[in-house]
């Protein structure tokens, strides 16, 4: 296949690389969840899924050595090692295509030939950025959940005392991690500490429903089985129902759950902190400098409406944050506005739709391109027609139909997002470190509201 395949009027935006342009402009369009993401190179050969180990570190030695047991060839040491954890990398192929008749689009080729290019690196933005927050929120690629994951309520009160409770969505109650770092499903020998309603018990199985009713955004409702019966004080609907490895989850007011969530209850800066300082205890890295804090614009109004934001910012309305109202940094925290964040419906009619910010700190995800994307082993190819950007392939194909009118401009990724856990970051460690799972990140759960609203 080679350029002078194609018509005349599109070999000039070929061959000064215009398409390129217009299709990096697309990808780099807007700031997204993607941003937040390690990038790393998925190598080939080596099939589709990609187990990596994390290591941790060795507790500190505050005690002093024995002089007496200093002797012999190992000085009275005992050899201890580091522990362990993994994580697990799928990649997938991904893209999307568009078709230009070059007779049908007369005198405007070139320009539709360019804004087709634009067009495909704005849906491969917003496509890989929708992968990387469903992979926060939802955790498929990691077997332990997202950050939404091991927080969800209890859906239909027991009748009686039982070791059964419907919950709204069991993800993040589905497996543990072993001592050797592993994912393995929870079992009789493996369970998890759960906490339902004001108990705790040992949870040994998570079952799906067969008809999936849960309110959480990608959530799977289901059924969770202890190893004791669970009374029907706890086990009542509406109660909280927290894995202790849970991520964090903050709600204005102190709100257990989500369908507690009350008018009034939006987005303040105090819940904001909150989440800071829950980073900040596990020693969470920052991000070029601060957190970066995702969240859609009605959130972002609640916040500029909360009382506390507005006496920091007293007497400086004229400041970019008022003024403009996009990205802007604050206490340790860069808030970016996206449309992008997860949508859920009202729980509770007199509540109104829920919303969710998520903090991040550096290496709460990871990005793998694979390595092979856009190589080809077929000779005497015509590069100018591929070109690579940030891992995404873009491939314009010459016109093959009997009447050379149809050319494909086409687009595609291949590679996939993880969630590495940090287990063995314990208080043996980090004194202040929480017993989460995944410590990167903090889901902050809110109203939001309207420009009616009063103020």
């Amino acid at each position: 296949m080679g350029i002078e395949n194609f018509p005349a009027s599109l070999s000039a935006a070929i061959q000064q690389g215009y398409l390129a342009r217009e299709f990096q402009d697309g990808l780099e369009s807007s700031i997204g969840y993607d941003a937040t993401s390690d990038k790393e190179i998925f190598p080939a050969r080596i099939g589709e899924t990609l187990t990596k180990t994390r290591k941790g570190l060795k507790s500190p030695v505050t005690t002093p050595m024995n002089p007496t047991s200093n002797t012999n060839f190992d000085n009275g040491l005992t050899a201890s090692t580091w522990s362990v954890e993994q994580y697990t990398m799928s990649i997938y192929q991904y893209g999307d295509t568009i078709d230009l008749n070059t007779v049908n689009e007369g005198v405007g080729i070139a320009d539709q030939f360019l804004k087709n290019a634009r067009t495909n690196g704005v849906q491969a933005m917003q496509s890989r950025d929708r992968i990387a927050r469903n992979v926060l929120f939802g955790g498929a690629s990691n077997g332990v959940g997202g950050y939404l994951g091991g927080n969800t309520r209890v859906r239909t009160t027991l009748t009686a005392t039982g070791t059964t409770v419907s919950v709204d969505d069991i993800r993040g109650f589905q497996n543990v991690l072993s001592s050797t770092g592993q994912v393995v499903a929870i079992s009789s020998t493996a369970g998890m500490t759960v906490t339902i309603g004001s108990s705790s018990y040992t949870v040994t199985a998570a079952t799906a429903d067969s008809t999936n009713v849960s309110t959480a955004p990608d959530g799977v409702s289901g059924t969770l089985t202890t190893s004791a019966n669970v009374t029907v004080s706890d086990g009542t609907a509406g109660n909280a129902v927290v894995a202790s490895t849970a991520p964090l989850v903050i709600r204005p007011n102190n709100r257990l759950t989500t369908a507690a969530l009350a008018a009034g209850d939006t987005l303040g800066i105090q819940n904001v902190l909150a989440g800071v300082a829950a980073l900040r205890r596990n020693n969470v890295p920052t991000i070029n400098g601060a957190y970066n804090c995702y969240l859609d614009d009605l959130q972002l109004l609640g916040l500029f409406r909360d009382a506390d934001f507005k006496e920091l910012y007293r007497g400086a309305y004229q400041s970019d944050t008022y003024r403009h109202g996009t990205v802007f940094e604050i206490l340790g925290v860069r808030f970016v506005p996206t449309t992008e964040a997860p949508q859920q419906a009202a729980i509770s009619t007199a509540a109104g739709p829920i919303h969710r910010a998520l903090l991040l700190g550096q290496g709460a995800l990871v990005r793998g391109d694979y390595a092979n994307t856009g190589n080809m082993d077929i000779p005497d190819v015509d590069r100018s027609l591929l070109e690579l950007v940030d891992g995404v392939a873009m491939v314009t194909r010459e016109p093959l139909d009997r009447l050379k009118q149809i050319i494909a401009q086409s687009w595609y990724w291949i590679g996939g997002f993880a969630l590495p856990t940090d287990v063995t970051a314990n208080t043996t460690i980090i004194p202040t470190a929480t017993n989460s799972y995944l410590k990167r990140g903090v889901v902050i759960e809110s109203l939001g509201t309207d420009g009616n609203a009063a103020a």
